[in-house]
């Protein structure tokens, strides 16, 4: 396996902490040039995602370990951003949500408890499900991609070594060939980056072709601090042209920026 070969360092633990750096940085400098020769790849995905999530369809990702926690941090936060419902984008991790903070043993060697936890949710064939897995040959990932796509679904998933089973099980593979981490095998460093910078790239293009962005902006974020509050604050003022209290009085009113928008536009026929 290519995230599994030996390291192309040596003898770290007599490096000085400005070359374990400086080492660890330019391995990390690779990973975007990997990403970027699976821009197809990726492409082919995300254009078969939003055809199904236009109809009504969910986006489900599973994984193990890094991979799945990855999945979950990608899911949680498109509902934030992009003010979306919370079961429109679905991260499952092998193991249950406490995997998410502490390790759960052998979780990921269970082959049917992938589409156990994907069940509840009712899937059918508008929903895509995602397999996250660095090595490819996660039996968790593997196990629910073959029963996703025996039930009908879209599979897709995020990989970093090519030609694995987890890609052989997804009909549209996206496979990021990072090679060897730093430290052997350790696939939360240059895999795991590349798994989220994909992911970043699904889920943003996705809620874009949604329609969940205007411009630049993401008039359709919950306010739910300060920072947002005023930000959206800032985005109404430059779009209508009202005063920081009037921006403030229709967000109060519609609950966010596009809401406040298209609302003072309506009432004064703009």
């Amino acid at each position: 396996m290519i995230t599994e070969t030996s390291s192309q360092y040596d003898h770290l633990e007599q490096m000085s902490v400005h070359d374990l750096l400086t080492n660890i940085n330019k391995e990390d400098k690779t990973v975007p040039l990997a990403v970027e020769k699976a821009i197809p790849q990726i492409e082919a995905l995300v254009s078969q995602i939003v055809n199904r999530m236009k109809k009504g369809g969910r986006l489900i990702y599973i994984g193990a370990g890094t991979s799945g926690r990855l999945g979950v941090v990608d899911a949680s936060e498109c509902p934030p951003t992009y003010g979306v419902p919370h079961d429109l984008v679905i991260g499952l991790i092998a193991g249950g949500d406490g995997a998410v903070r502490k390790a759960v043993e052998f979780a990921e060697d269970d082959a049917e408890q992938a589409w156990k936890d994907i069940e509840p949710y009712h899937p059918d064939e508008l929903d895509t499900v995602i397999g996250i897995a660095a090595s490819g040959r996660t039996p968790y990932v593997i196990g629910g991609l073959d029963k996703a796509r025996a039930a009908g679904l879209l599979t897709g998933c995020v990989v970093c070594n090519p030609g694995s089973a987890v890609a052989q099980a997804a009909e549209f593979p996206v496979e990021v060939v990072v090679g060897p981490e730093f430290v052997t095998g350790s696939t939360r460093m240059k895999a795991g980056t590349a798994q989220k910078l994909v992911l970043n790239m699904i889920s943003t293009s996705v809620m874009i072709q949604l329609g969940r962005v205007k411009g630049n902006k993401m008039v359709d974020m919950q306010l739910t601090n300060i920072k947002l509050q005023d930000r959206a604050a800032k985005m109404v003022m430059g779009e209508i042209g009202v005063s920081r209290e009037e921006a403030e009085a229709l967000l109060a009113k519609y609950g966010n920026v596009r809401g406040a928008i298209d609302n003072f536009n309506q009432e004064n026929n703009l």
